[in-house]
């Protein structure tokens, strides 16, 4: 057997990275850099930052509090009006129904004042403030007495519902992050959104509804009661067809 002494590897290696040293060329790449957005067109608002909002509603006088119902169908079902952004730039849209109450209008409002720069950006609200009364009993309390008194109050919201905005001289991978953030803690589904994120989503939903080639979908089923549906279908999916809960 040949022995190959250590000298002879390093001589080897070095002579080999002399040839390599040889056959390098250094090159300078030309980079292109986008230019920086145009935001001359867009107007800030006189009030750029978000107002508080009074945890309870006010009443006259001479009227008392009403106590109110449930009302679930304020919570479901899809927005029809305000499920656009007026300002054509970005915002939090709730994915389905739920109530807000006084605290996660805090919360929202807390985190842009420590997120946004107001000097050049500015945030809306696009619901309102706590209105609907929700009543609670006593723990310990036998059963009748009537109803109980008013607990707090609360905002319903639907899906796909604008609950605020966020708008100025910013780009949407600047505020993208934080509007994740304050999307996950609201206490239904929601999420962050564009003015191009959501005319991407109308666009792709006309495709798919000009491509479908199977005509048996929930519709279908339920207007022409195949196999008997309408025995067990619910109210609710006769007016939305199990798009909504």
């Amino acid at each position: 057997m040949i022995t190959v002494s250590p000298k002879c590897t390093a001589l080897g290696a070095l002579f080999k990275n002399i040839q390599m040293a040889q056959f390098t060329l250094q090159m300078r790449g030309l980079k292109y850099l986008k230019p920086p957005p145009n935001f001359d067109h867009i107007e800030m608002p006189e009030n750029t930052k978000l107002k508080t909002v009074p945890k309870v509603p006010i009443y006259p006088n001479n009227q008392r509090p009403p106590k109110m119902m449930k009302q679930l169908h304020l919570i479901r079902g899809p927005e029809l009006v305000h499920n656009k952004l007026v300002h054509k730039q970005y915002g939090v849209a709730a994915v389905r129904g739920g109530r807000m109450k006084h605290v996660h209008f805090e919360v929202i409002r807390l985190a842009l004042l420590k997120k946004l720069d107001y000097t050049r950006m500015f945030a809306v609200w696009r619901v309102d403030a706590p209105w609907q009364s929700c009543t609670k009993r006593p723990v310990g309390i036998t059963a009748g007495g009537g109803k109980g008194h008013i607990h707090h109050y609360v905002t319903p919201v639907k899906a796909h519902r604008i609950i605020f905005e966020v708008g100025g001289q910013c780009e949407y991978a600047e505020v993208e992050y934080f509007l994740k953030v304050i999307a996950n803690k609201m206490p239904f589904a929601a999420r962050a959104v564009s003015q191009e994120l959501l005319e991407k989503e109308e666009l792709e939903a006309e495709k798919i509804k000009e491509r479908n080639m199977n005509i048996y979908n929930y519709e279908y089923l339920i207007k022409n009661n195949v196999l008997g549906c309408r025995r067990w279908v619910k109210e609710i999916d006769y007016k939305h067809f199990g798009k909504y809960l």
